[in-house]
């Protein structure tokens, strides 16, 4: 189970990047984390980037709401998803997950 957490602006979501995977996508959990693949490399923060696109395109919110809290150089990461409620975010997931 994949355990977000509340945030004063919204919530925090633990995120397993996967950079350099044939296409884009949220390919399921790992480890109590989202995981995400991203076609781009792990240089220069671009995948950290493409992932940050893909999480707020799934969501239907700005790249802008979607912060990098902590892990710019790691695979585990974990950002903030601002203005969306633990409950949101729960219901997001289940939908995407299932």
């Amino acid at each position: 189970m994949i355990e977000l957490t509340s945030h004063s602006d919204g919530v925090l979501l633990p995120v397993q990047g996967q950079p350099g995977a044939r296409r884009n996508t949220i390919a399921g959990e790992h480890a109590g984390r989202l995981k995400v693949a991203v076609t781009q490399v792990a240089e220069k923060g671009k995948a950290t980037q493409a992932i940050r696109e893909l999480l707020a395109d799934s969501l239907g919110i700005a790249p802008c709401r979607v912060t990098l809290i902590q892990g710019e150089t790691q695979p585990k990461k974990l950002f903030l998803l601002e203005g969306i409620s633990q409950e949101q975010a729960r219901t997001w997931l289940e939908t995407i997950l299932s």
